[in-house]
């Protein structure tokens, strides 16, 4: 069954503050929000994506959003358009208090109630009572140990039961994303949908822009992809997008997990890959 093409709606004024996207205005609209050729062209083919994704996956489809600005473009596609896509957040206990406020400026701004899915506590405790608060800093392994619990555990239940769910990916993001497509099928069968994978930065935020979306203050502050906050710092100029996570390891092993495969046999509802990082 093919997708109706529609415009996007518009909402009413949000009752939540976002940044100025006026052109004297300073950070992150200021320095990436560019309109480029063929932005009306992506934004209607998402939209299609997208309706078209709620349309085969009937009550079982969920944003899987990282509160990042990719996923809140998304979330305010989702919003405006009235599809019946699920929001979910992973709370992993150690977010920066600027992503955590995205959430009632989601719920206030759209409607929409974020679903949190958090690690199991006694699973945190005993990590931490074994490996430190600040585990993540003493190797990769226990590095990627905590991302499993504060990460793959909780979305493993996040996709329980669905069949479909929609992530922020964009190949421009890194090498290890450069050929991420569109549409994929993982192992388990479940549908991953990538509909921002062939946008540009600018593009990201000229959305953000025209339609006053809110946005992670952190982002102003010159960290374009954020994650837990011992894993995310600022960029500097020249270095390549993802450069702020997990900055004392091998450029190789910049993925928490989740957007790395996984055995079939792995645990019951636990998804081959993941939300944006």
């Amino acid at each position: 069954m093919n997708a109706p093409t529609s415009s996007l709606s518009f909402l009413p004024a949000s009752p939540v503050p976002a940044s100025p996207a006026s052109p004297a205005a300073s950070g992150a609209i200021a320095l990436y929000a560019r309109h480029t050729e063929g932005f009306e062209e992506r934004v209607q083919a998402t939209l299609d994506q997208l309706r078209q994704a709620a349309l085969e996956h009937p009550g079982s489809i969920v944003q899987a959003t990282s509160l990042g600005a990719e996923d809140m473009v998304l979330t305010d596609l989702i919003a405006r358009a009235g599809l019946p896509i699920a929001v979910g957040t992973l709370q992993t206990g150690r977010l920066h208090a600027e992503t955590l406020a995205l959430i009632p400026a989601i719920e206030q701004r759209y409607g929409l109630a974020v679903e949190l899915y958090s690690p199991p506590e006694e699973q945190v405790v005993h990590f931490v009572r074994r490996h430190g608060e600040d585990a993540m800093y003493q190797s990769i392994e226990l590095r990627k140990a905590c991302c499993q619990i504060r990460k793959l555990e909780p979305l493993g239940r996040m996709l329980a039961g669905r069949q479909a769910w929609v992530t922020g990916l964009r190949r421009e993001q890194s090498a290890n994303r450069g050929a991420v497509p569109l549409r994929e099928v993982e192992a388990n069968g479940r549908v991953k949908y990538n509909p921002l994978a062939d946008w540009t930065w600018n593009d990201i935020w000229h959305y953000i822009a025209t339609h006053d979306v809110p946005y992670n203050a952190l982002h102003d502050q010159f960290m374009p992809s954020i994650g837990c906050a011992p894993c995310t710092r600022a960029i500097a100029v020249g270095e390549e997008f993802r450069a702020g996570r997990w900055w004392w390891e091998d450029e190789k092993a910049k993925e928490c997990g989740l957007h790395v495969a996984q055995p079939t046999s792995a645990a019951a509802g636990r998804s081959s890959e993941a939300v944006a990082a």
